[in-house]
């Protein structure tokens, strides 16, 4: 809802099912059977076993692991080997580690 801007009211006319439904789903007092959670899958773009382990009806979907990072010490010393000391490369590696940080910090909140 919050991604496409839209009210409780309104999410409940796109997946057609009624205000008072939504209420309860948002509130923790019900949950979405399956059709409904085919249909928030479909409107959300979420995989259905995702949205189906969300409500509870599978054992929770595994999160994927973080990317591979490529190691920029090696490839700053190919790329620009003239251009880069040590210490520069070791600032930028510290940048990018506090990045990274920060990047799974807010996919964990």
């Amino acid at each position: 809802m919050r991604r496409r801007k839209r009210l409780p009211s309104q999410l409940a006319s796109d997946l057609g099912v009624s205000h008072a439904t939504i209420g309860r789903w948002l509130s923790g007092s019900d949950t979405p059977n399956t059709r409904s959670c085919q249909r928030l899958a479909e409107y959300s773009g979420a995989s259905l076993e995702k949205v189906l382990s969300i409500v509870g009806h599978l054992p929770r979907v595994a999160e994927t692991a973080p990317p591979e990072w490529p190691e920029f010490r090696e490839y700053a010393q190919q790329k620009y080997p003239d251009e880069l000391d040590e210490d520069l490369i070791t600032m930028i590696e510290d940048l990018i580690e506090r990045r990274r940080s920060r990047s799974y910090e807010v996919k964990d909140s």
